[in-house]
């Protein structure tokens, strides 16, 4: 009888504790709507149903799953030693991570793809760049939930952690985009991979999106490896970095390998860049998804 007691007991904690992260984590991921309403200086309402702007519902769409991601860390750690910190965690790790999400979507437009104005592009209805805003603001909350899981406890040094992962992450993902902009420039006569996204080039967008996912999926192998203390954080900052690096090209080469046996006879150039083949990028997509998914569960 004193066990059913306790398990009853242990059920109300839990689901009392559920309540609250589902509670604030909805509150953060209907937030996150009118942010990017605000944001881009337009009102998010108008934009979805009157306007019908597809551009803007990916890129919410893109900045809704972003704040899930994030979220899930938060979530997957031990629950606090009572309500209030609980709440309090789960608030804090969610602005925080909801603040990131936002400053990396700044470092995307102003340094990944800095030649193209990606707020200007969405209200246009430019789908490609809506893709593209998407994909970046997904990638990025891949690697502070694999952040978020890796830190222990509620202080200075756990969001310090945080934003030193989130720096990796950009440098990994500008250091992607700046590799395939001169991959596509090669095997395109010297053309932008930019203006390409700006003149609406859905099919490359869809390729860049499963690339940019991938390396963030790389990145975050590194949480494998490294054992999270305060005390080595600049230790760990530079481990992060190396591993990043490391795994970033080794899912690019499994990937290219997995895509020449997968798509064999099929070029992709011509198919994708020059042609404008969504159903040949959505399966390079999957596939650069696919390999850095399986790769970085081997490494778990």
């Amino acid at each position: 009888m004193n066990t059913l007691i306790d398990i009853t007991n242990l059920n109300q904690d839990l689901l009392i504790y559920l309540a609250i992260d589902i509670s604030i984590a909805i509150l953060l991921l209907g937030a996150m709507r009118f942010i990017s309403g605000f944001t881009a200086k337009v009102n998010s309402t108008d934009e979805l149903s009157k306007e019908d702007n597809f551009a803007f519902g990916i890129s919410v769409a893109g900045s809704i799953a972003a704040m899930g991601i994030a979220l899930s860390g938060a979530i997957m750690g031990e629950s606090a030693d009572s309500y209030l910190l609980e709440a309090i965690g789960m608030l804090s790790y969610g602005l925080f991570g909801l603040i990131l999400i936002k400053i990396g979507r700044i470092v995307h437009d102003r340094i990944a793809l800095n030649q193209i104005n990606k707020t200007e592009q969405i209200k246009a209805h430019n789908i490609s760049v809506g893709i593209v805003d998407a994909a970046g603001a997904i990638a990025t909350a891949i690697i502070i939930r694999a952040v978020l899981i890796w830190v222990n406890g509620l202080n200075i040094s756990t969001f310090v952690a945080i934003a030193a992962g989130f720096v990796v992450s950009q440098a990994m993902l500008v250091m992607v985009t700046r590799i395939k902009e001169k991959q596509y420039a090669n095997n395109n006569q010297g053309d932008s991979m930019q203006e390409a996204f700006a003149d609406g080039q859905t099919a490359l967008a869809i390729r860049y999106a499963g690339q940019v996912i991938s390396t963030a999926l790389a990145v975050t192998a590194a949480s494998y490896f490294l054992t999270y203390s305060s005390e080595t954080l600049l230790t760990n900052l530079f481990g992060w970095l190396v591993f990043s690096i490391v795994m970033t090209i080794l899912v690019s080469v499994l990937t290219t390998l997995a895509k020449k046996l997968i798509l064999w006879g099929i070029n992709l150039v011509e198919e994708v860049d020059q042609q404008h083949n969504i159903g040949v990028a959505s399966v390079e997509m999957a596939i650069s998804i696919s390999i850095a998914l399986i790769l970085t569960g081997l490494m778990a």
